[in-house]
């Protein structure tokens, strides 16, 4: 399959740092290009941001994987992010127009890492089934206690959750951008409620808030609180406005001192307009013809 390919695999483990050492140093020795791979504490999970061909993307993945999931126990899981597994989610976007069997090589990986890891799949986004829950936060709803000892219907792997490892999201998606904005506060309630009010307008619709997920969260071990964001429609909904948003209406409420964190990466064309977000030089990401799929 020769469509170079970007993935997002986020891992539900943040805290174990021999094991965390074992798989970045992994990384960094594979044949891809590395964007982004950073651990949080308060959140307890990973995300990892690596390209390139795509066949030596999906070995690099499987041996991470293999390094870190024997690691993970969500049982014993303590985090704010939400999750049902121990690789959480594994998003697929391609770098430049896709070939004509892209969207079967989705198929036959998450296939294929169900199989090995014996881990329920889900797919997601362009690689679901009509009328499948299409969406992470439909799949993610009740997080890993939901799906224990409930008999589930994953597009691959058995119709029960793994008992340590819940199950895995993945499938081909549009960009998105992952962003944080983050207070030196205590003040949940004021993050909730900007997250809140950002989830009200997007679901009427407003202009500039189309596709953008929030969730307000207390990372309590670096003293801060969070609003964290998906733009999945990044292209549409620009950051800045959104930001700006955010950092008005925290000052409403009594918060100072935002300041934003891209997690993974950004596409170039966004990274020159958005003025509001600092990547360093590694997570911005040059595309070739691409387009959202439709």
């Amino acid at each position: 399959m020769e469509t170079p390919v970007l993935t997002v695999p986020n891992w539900s483990l943040g805290r174990e740092r021999s094991v965390l050492h074992q798989g970045l140093d992994l990384l960094e020795s594979a044949d891809v290009t590395v964007h982004f791979a950073e651990a949080d504490l308060d959140h307890n999970r990973t995300v990892t941001a690596f390209s390139g061909d795509a066949s030596e993307v999906l070995v690099t993945l499987f041996e991470l994987a293999r390094v870190w999931l024997p690691a993970i126990n969500l049982h014993r899981h303590v985090g704010v992010h939400p999750r049902i597994g121990g690789l959480d989610v594994c998003p697929w976007i391609p770098l430049a127009p896709v070939s004509p069997h892209f969207g079967e090589w989705i198929i036959e990986s998450a296939q294929a890492f169900a199989e090995e890891f014996e881990i329920p799949v889900f797919l997601y986004e362009h690689s679901a089934s009509a009328g499948s829950k299409a969406s992470l936060p439909e799949l993610r709803k009740g997080g890993f206690g939901a799906l224990v000892g409930q008999e589930i219907t994953p597009d691959f792997g058995p119709n029960q959750a793994h008992p340590y490892l819940g199950a895995t999201v993945w499938g081909w998606r549009d960009f998105l951008v992952a962003l944080n904005v983050n207070f030196p506060s205590e003040n949940l309630e004021a993050a909730e409620r900007i997250a809140a009010e950002i989830r009200s307008r997007r679901r009427a619709g407003e202009p500039g808030f189309e596709g953008v997920r929030s969730l307000g969260l207390s990372l309590a071990d670096q003293g801060l609180v969070q609003v964290s964001l998906n733009l999945t429609q990044p292209f549409a909904s620009k950051i800045n406005p959104v930001v700006a948003f955010i950092l008005e209406s925290a000052g409403a409420r009594g918060l100072e001192g935002g300041y934003t964190e891209l997690i993974g990466v950004i596409p170039e064309s966004l990274a020159r307009e958005s003025s509001l977000v600092y990547p360093r030089a590694a997570q911005i990401v040059k595309m070739e013809g691409y387009e959202p799929a439709i």
